[in-house]
Order: C-alpha cells, then sequence, then structure tokens
C-alpha cells in the first residue's frame, strides 16, 4: 500500500503526455535489477547505500528517472522524469546510471541543468565486490556513473553531459500503468538499498 501511495505522487512530476512513460519506468526497474542481480558486476553495495539520488536511463533516448532518499533516510522518493544529452559516450551507451553522492550536489542537481564534471566532480563507478577502497577519484567523487553496452556494465566519465528535469505536462492517459510502474522502480531501489548507512 504504501509503495501504491508513494508512486501516485510520480504523477506530479512525469511528462504524462509521453505515451512510454510506463514501459520506460519498467525498463529502469529492469535495467537496476539485471545489474544488481549479479554481484561480481554490481554496483558496490557500499557506494549504493551511500548515494543520495540515483538517475537511471534505459536505452539510447536520454530519458530516464530520478529518484532521492527520503528526508528520513528511509526509502526512495516517487522518481521524476529526468533526461540527459550530449557530452561523451552519451548516445553511445545502451544503458546508463549515475549516482549522486553528496547533498550538495543532490540540492544542485534538483534546481535545474546540472553538469557532472562542472558542478560536482565526477568519476566512473566501481564494480564488483569489494573495489570501493582501491581508487581515491571513485571514493571522492560526488558523481559516479556506469553504463552497459552490449551486456557489459562499466564504469564510465560522462564529459560534458547535461541532466535537466524533462517538462511536466498533462495527467497521462494511464495513470494506472504509471503508477504501477513507479512503484516497481522504487522496489527495486528499496530492495537493495532501502536506508542510507552514511553521507558525505
Amino acid at each position: 500500500m504504501r509503495l501504491f501511495l508513494v508512486a501516485l505522487l510520480s504523477l506530479a512530476h512525469l511528462p504524462a503526455a509521453d505515451n512510454d512513460a510506463a514501459k520506460r519506468l519498467n525498463d529502469a526497474a529492469s535495467l537496476f535489477s539485471d545489474v544488481m542481480g549479479t554481484p561480481d558486476q554490481a554496483i558496490p553495495q557500499e557506494v549504493l547505500e551511500h548515494a543520495h539520488c540515483v538517475v537511471i536511463v534505459p536505452g539510447q533516448s536520454g530519458k530516464g528517472f530520478l529518484s532521492c532518499r527520503n528526508k528520513n533516510g528511509l526509502g526512495w522518493s516517487a522518481p521524476r522524469a529526468w533526461g540527459i544529452a550530449s557530452g561523451t559516450g552519451v548516445g553511445a551507451q545502451t544503458d546508463l546510471i549515475m549516482l549522486v553522492m553528496s547533498e550538495s550536489s543532490a540540492e544542485k542537481l534538483l534546481s535545474g541543468k546540472f553538469t557532472p564534471g562542472v558542478d560536482a566532480t565526477d568519476a566512473a563507478g566501481p564494480v564488483g565486490r569489494n573495489v570501493t577502497a582501491e581508487n581515491d577519484a571513485q571514493m571522492r567523487a560526488e558523481i559516479l556513473s556506469w553504463s552497459r553496452l552490449q551486456g557489459q556494465f562499466a564504469g564510465i566519465v560522462l564529459q560534458g553531459a547535461t541532466l535537466r528535469q524533462l517538462a511536466n505536462s498533462e495527467m497521462a492517459a494511464t495513470p494506472v500503468e504509471i503508477t504501477r510502474a513507479a512503484a516497481k522502480l522504487i522496489a527495486q531501489l528499496d530492495r537493495y538499498s532501502a536506508r542510507g548507512k552514511g553521507t558525505k
């Protein structure tokens, strides 16, 4: 019931005229589940637990979703439609996941247009088990990014890429489908990191 109510709030954030919103939400949930379901190639749990926000862009459309931790640290917010454009590597990857690792960077991202490497330090994200301490740049970065191309999931630096909230529109023709899809994505985020154990 809680997931349904939280997901219902996402209707206020989605560009409802986009008939593919529900499909892309489902794709985003599937992408995150697939990545985290392979521990040796997944985002390390300790990295995810420290993240303030996550951006998931399934496919090459540049359209995805942003979710941030709830104020009490329990669970994740309803997804907002978010887009990414231009920059090195954008458009080449099939799927993209970004983690916002600091509260100040999360605030900047939510305030409007945001460029990793300009508005916040960025680095390619680590994968697998027990690798977070191997690279100091990764530990200090405010933004960590990964892409999945032809089945390979790896860290990537998106130089010059711009993230922005997609414009809202009229109420969706299929609000129930979007609500269910949003709940599915939130459930996946909650499953793998419902509570943060620390922040920068």
